[in-house]
């Protein structure tokens, strides 16, 4: 929880709000690919990439 807490003090500091979407999205396709690795969804995720 610190790092996530550190993050937004940076970003709000710095005035580096443009980054939030770009950290969304990679969490999102973090979450995404850890999700479906063991899935029989894999396949069809896989091959978007």
């Amino acid at each position: 929880m610190e790092i996530i807490k550190d993050l937004w003090t940076f970003l709000k500091v710095r005035k580096k709000f443009w980054l939030v979407p770009l950290i969304f999205m990679l969490l999102l396709m973090g979450i995404l690919t850890i999700y479906t690795t063991g899935s029989a969804i894999a396949p069809f995720i896989y091959t978007l990439f």
